[in-house]
């Protein structure tokens, strides 16, 4: 029998703007808007769907692998906090 594993680690949060609330995401695989992610940290655990996306100030689609961007946040993150997909 397959060993069950929890949800995968897809990025983490290098920074975070509360004054705009929004948390910059360095990603391990493509993402794209409108995916449900999960943030899970010390003092942070809550789910969202990703509306936007900026990537050098400019609206993106999608992240590539290894790319930092923007993402508006419905609730404060912190640095480190990882960033899991939904199964």
């Amino acid at each position: 029998m397959p060993k069950t594993k929890g949800p995968k680690t897809i990025g983490v949060v290098t920074h975070f703007y509360g004054n705009l609330e929004v948390a910059i995401i360095k990603f391990k695989i493509p993402v794209k808007v409108g995916e449900e992610v999960h943030f899970k940290g010390a003092t942070t655990d809550f789910t969202q769907k990703i509306k936007s996306m900026q990537y050098d100030h400019k609206e993106i689609k999608s992240a590539k692998k290894g790319q930092e961007v923007g993402i508006k946040v419905s609730d404060k993150v912190r640095e480190g906090d990882e960033v899991l997909e939904l199964v």
